[in-house]
């Protein structure tokens, strides 16, 4: 994992420092977390810290005192603390509103360095729950995924992991057979019973799916199945079966096409 800038780690130093010496649980995810788990890592943009949601209102207002600039950026489960070009995450969800993080994220995290400081880090069957839906056109977590598995395996909570997939085994169901594609050499780090659960899952769900026109994509991709909800198909992160609300759902929706149209306009 490439390390931050001096100006970039000065910033999450002081950040770290001051949560540390706050009252809020937080523990940090992304590169650092991924990097515990697995021995690899990529070139960290930022900062993830992940709360509780009760407790972000009252993270962003600490460094809003502190002279930093923040954001709620999007109310249904992310903000930020800004100094310069460099910025720190503030996660309490994901974007399709599934993986809400609880007291649970906190009992099962592992301790480890980050920036010379004890932090807690994201658990890795969180991390795969969370890193399972993003299947965007411009990000796919599949291969963390893979590697989370590969490294961790053996040891992971599988039947905390299969909790946690609950409403969506079949997504865990499609990770784990691309991870068998994949490494096919460790199969041994998937126990058997979790096959044969998820395998029954998926011949219930082959027999006996929704009726409703209905589409689940959404919550792997919030761009790409657009089409089908013009269509008429019914978008699965909104009640009664999902947790966002309209509002966040256009505002999340707004922000991928102001992201791709500037982009475009970078290569163009």
């Amino acid at each position: 994992m490439q390390k931050p800038g001096p100006k970039s780690a000065a910033f999450y130093t002081a950040v770290l420092k001051s949560l540390r010496e706050s009252d809020i649980p937080f523990m940090i995810g992304g590169g650092y977390a991924l990097k515990r788990h697995t021995g690899t890592g990529r070139t960290t943009r930022d900062l993830d810290v992940f709360v509780l949601p009760q407790d972000v209102e009252h993270i962003l207002s600490r460094f809003a005192e502190q002279g930093y600039r923040t954001e709620l950026t999007f109310p249904h489960w992310l903000g930020k603390i800004y100094k310069g070009r460099a910025y720190a995450d503030v996660i309490f969800s994901s974007g399709n509103g599934v993986a809400l993080v609880d007291e649970a994220w906190f009992e099962h995290a592992v301790e480890d360095d980050v920036l010379g400081m004890r932090v807690k880090l994201s658990p890795a069957e969180e991390m795969i729950w969370s890193k399972a839906f993003l299947m965007e056109r411009d990000r796919y977590d599949g291969a963390d995924v893979a590697h989370l598995i590969l490294a961790r395996g053996l040891d992971l909570d599988w039947t905390r992991l299969l909790q946690r997939f609950r409403e969506y085994p079949l997504v865990l169901l499609a990770h784990l057979v691309l991870f068998l594609f994949s490494f096919p050499s460790a199969r041994d780090r998937i126990p058997a019973w979790a096959w044969e659960y998820l395998l029954a899952d998926l011949e219930r769900s082959r027999h006996a799916g929704e009726d409703d026109p209905i589409c689940r994509g959404t919550l792997l991709s919030r761009e790409q199945y657009l089409e089908a909800l013009a269509r008429g198909y019914k978008d699965a992160r909104l009640p009664p079966e999902g947790r966002m609300r309209p509002e966040d759902v256009l505002h999340w929706t707004r922000a991928a096409q102001e992201n791709r149209e500037a982009q475009e306009r970078k290569r163009g």
